[in-house]
């Protein structure tokens, strides 16, 4: 970077946070570390619910009523918990549950109960963000070291329409109705703006979302590529930051603030809206994103040619194919995008818990789009991975009963999709790790059929099995880095004893 870096402002054996002129702060390897390494664990400041939320319990977020005759509210202050645990759980307990109960400030139980409910429940808006602010008086050390300073972009948010909804259903809430005047409205603005921009989506034990601020690793820059992972406990909610690939010592640490599969031109646009910056890293700035060619075109017009856009960099960009004279706007490609994005997540929709559905809908969409998307485009990518864990695992496709032309599909959708994780994802990620995973098993039943149907010897199996064994071996590598409350972490342990069982499988040979 160009810009003169400060001295740290804090440093460890693993890292130090620098500061420059054009980022802020930022943080960069104390020294060499290795691919899944740990960087830093850390408590969250607050967690509290999301925003634009569903009605739910204030402490498990549990989704409430648990019944149309079940309505269950706490004693001390009128708000929806689910039980007498929740209501005597300290998040609640010991920040708003207190606050309502002297503002006399009761939870409107019909207005929640009404369908129309589309955006979330107003009245709940308030919850995280004065969760944040009681907490910058509780812990004010903290606050003053690590959260204050948190970016919020509250000019660039002042000019959103969003900025009125918190205006009304935070900032006037919070002083007025719940009589915390103490707080000035530029503060329950930054509360809410820090949330907004830093907040990290958490999963409860059961399965639940909420999200909360680690101030530490939200320091990190972002890029579309990222280096690190982390992982969230769900039973304490500690996040854990590692690498995925070797840094060396004074590397960036860099993590990823979306999904990424998805094109360039939603990434940017999201990063855009939510995050108030234009992405230019190395991967957006690419029209074929690298050589995976995640946002390119089929061309209607010849059969070879694929269809890029001019300027990634430029949502209004011409799109050209690289074979013929076909041309067209960027506004264009933009409707195609929004189309199918909006088809691929009612798809998503169909879990495997609905049985061959939620096989058949994404195999018909991948067919539908197969002749104008890239093959190894984002949207057809993220329906290859959400198939390669759905096949074995759902009613009529479960893994024993799958015959060899439809394990060998899982085995190619595992494959191709590892080599986009190998540039958009390298190195030890979650995603990798689970993919790993599910491929080893339908290799070593392909072995199986082919040495039961004598095409293969016994040194043709033993090869076949010690190629599954090191692929399950990195899967175990990879997944055991994960909390063990985590769903990943449980399958690293089974997939550690599955790996010794190959093992002594192999050696008996």
């Amino acid at each position: 970077m160009s810009q003169k870096n400060s001295e740290a402002k804090k440093s460890t054996a693993t890292y130090k946070i620098l500061r420059n002129d054009k980022v802020g702060r930022y943080m960069v390897a104390n020294k060499e570390l290795q691919a899944g390494e740990e960087i830093v664990t850390e408590m969250p400041f607050i967690v509290g619910p999301k925003a634009f939320t569903y009605s739910l319990c204030l402490s498990c977020y549990a989704p409430w009523p648990l019944s149309l005759n079940d309505k269950p509210l706490c004693s001390k202050c009128g708000w929806p918990v689910c039980s007498e645990d929740c209501e005597n759980q300290p998040q609640h307990k010991d920040y708003e549950c207190q606050v309502f109960a002297q503002a006399n400030e009761i939870f409107n139980v019909q207005a929640a109960l009404e369908e129309t409910n589309e955006n979330g429940i107003p009245q709940l808006e308030c919850i995280t963000p004065l969760r944040l602010l009681l907490e910058s008086e509780k812990n004010s050390e903290r606050w003053n070291n690590e959260v204050k300073d948190m970016e919020a972009h509250n000019k660039i948010r002042s000019q959103k329409k969003e900025w009125q909804f918190n205006h009304v259903n935070i900032v006037e809430y919070i002083r007025k109705q719940l009589k915390l005047d103490r707080f000035s409205e530029e503060q329950v603005y930054t509360a809410c703006g820090i949330l907004e921009i830093n907040a990290f989506e958490i999963r409860t034990a059961k399965g639940f979302a909420a999200r909360a601020i680690y101030p530490i690793v939200a320091l990190m820059n972002h890029s579309c590529v990222s280096n690190t992972c982390h992982s969230i406990s769900p039973t304490d909610y500690r996040i854990q930051l590692r690498t995925t690939l070797k840094i060396p010592r004074g590397g960036e640490f860099y993590g990823s603030y979306i999904h990424s599969l998805l094109p360039t031109m939603l990434r940017r646009e999201y990063l855009l809206e939510t995050k108030h910056f234009a992405c230019a890293c190395p991967r957006c700035s690419d029209p074929t994103e690298l050589g995976t060619h995640m946002s390119s075109l089929k061309c209607t017009k010849c059969d070879n040619g694929i269809v890029l856009s001019l300027d990634s960099l430029d949502p209004e960009s011409s799109w050209k194919c690289t074979h013929c004279d076909f041309t067209t706007s960027g506004a264009a490609v933009r409707k195609i995008l929004h189309l199918i994005q909006a088809e691929m997540d009612a798809v998503e929709t169909v879990s495997g818990a609905e049985g061959p559905d939620a096989i058949q809908v994404r195999e018909t969409l991948m067919r539908k789009y197969r002749s104008v998307l890239h093959p190894r485009h984002a949207f057809l990518t993220t329906v290859r991975y959400s198939l390669t864990q759905l096949y074995g695992r759902v009613d009529e496709y479960l893994l024993d009963d799958l015959p060899d032309v439809v394990l060998e599909h899982k085995i190619d959708m595992c494959r191709l999709f590892l080599q986009v994780l190998d540039v958009i994802e390298p190195g030890y990620s979650r995603v990798r790790g689970m993919t790993l995973y599910e491929l080893h098993a339908p290799l070593l039943l392909t072995a199986k059929t082919l040495w039961n149907a004598g095409v293969i010897d016994k040194a043709g199996l033993k090869s076949k099995m010690i190629d599954a064994s090191t692929i399950l071996k990195e899967a175990v590598l990879i997944l055991c880095l994960e909390p063990p409350d985590t769903p990943e972490g449980q399958i690293g342990i089974v997939a550690k004893e599955s790996l010794a069982q190959l093992e002594e499988s192999i050696n008996d040979l």
